[in-house]
């Protein structure tokens, strides 16, 4: 029998995971194996589960019990299931849900740089982006478009908060990353040079003078390569343009200078995906 519990008390504990606690605290840096993630929506939830994570509890309007939520509700009958109409879990959330319905699951245990690129052929490495919207529609495309894995350095934003994952349509839990480096001083020479002992040649896409169109013969044939994208603003840092193996530019035309770097992700992966 599933586990149904009327919300009648917004300030119940068991709540705080869905209303109190801010990223930082669901991640639990300091106990990282405790951490835990928000999914958001039955499309997005139902990708984890299929993925292998590990719900902890539902949140949903009592209309979804029925309805889109009922598989969900199925397949974790041991979790419980907190319910309300919509507007009482606006109140308790801060904002409407998206499809009715959050899942609250356990936070993975990232492997290492090593893990996830022993077998990897393209992987695509994100410096500085701090959007979720755009981590995860990075992810969608990684997932779409050929990539084996992403990697993320330190100042980049969670994969895993509510947004990205739900940007994403879930594929932040499909596609394997990792962080490379927990600080500054990991990135980006001692990034740059742990990618080329695993074998990787080094793409940053930016605009300069010995920039190499995406579409040059020497770079889609490379064996292994790691696709380079920068911050929104002001894309990557020189040093990172310095230290990597091509320069890397999609041609414009009618005077525009460059992409979205999600879009540009996008063209970037199907280009030089490995054939």
């Amino acid at each position: 029998m599933p586990n149904i519990i009327e919300i009648t008390d917004l300030r119940a504990p068991e709540l705080s995971v869905f209303a109190r606690l801010t990223e930082a605290q669901l991640r639990n840096k300091l106990e990282p194996e405790k951490g835990i993630f928000i999914a958001e929506s039955p499309k997005v939830i139902k990708v984890a589960l299929n993925s292998g994570f590990t719900p902890i509890s539902l949140l949903m309007e009592r209309r979804h019990i029925e309805g889109d939520a009922a598989e969900l509700i199925a397949r974790c009958p041991a979790i419980p299931v907190y319910t309300a109409d919509r507007d009482v879990l606006a109140g308790l959330t801060g904002y409407e849900l998206t499809r009715g319905v959050l899942c609250a699951m356990r936070r993975p245990v990232l492997p290492t740089v090593e893990e996830i690129c022993k077998n990897a052929k393209r992987v695509a490495v994100l410096e500085g982006i701090v959007d979720s919207t755009n981590i995860g529609a990075i992810f969608r495309s990684a997932a779409a478009l050929h990539m084996d894995a992403v990697l993320l350095t330190p100042s980049c934003c969670d994969p895993l908060c509510r947004r990205s994952l739900r940007v994403s349509m879930g594929t932040v839990c499909q596609v394997p990353w990792t962080r490379i480096g927990d600080s500054k001083e990991d990135w980006p020479e001692k990034g740059l040079a742990r990618l080329n002992e695993l074998g990787f040649k080094t793409a940053a896409m930016a605009l300069s003078d010995d920039s190499v169109s995406v579409d040059d013969p020497a770079l889609m044939a490379e064996e292994k390569l790691a696709i380079i994208l920068g911050t929104e603003g002001d894309g990557l840092s020189p040093t990172t343009i310095a230290n990597c193996d091509y320069t890397v530019m999609i041609p414009m035309s009618h005077g525009v200078d460059s992409l979205n770097v999600a879009a540009a992700s996008a063209v970037a992966f199907w280009q030089l995906r490995s054939k």
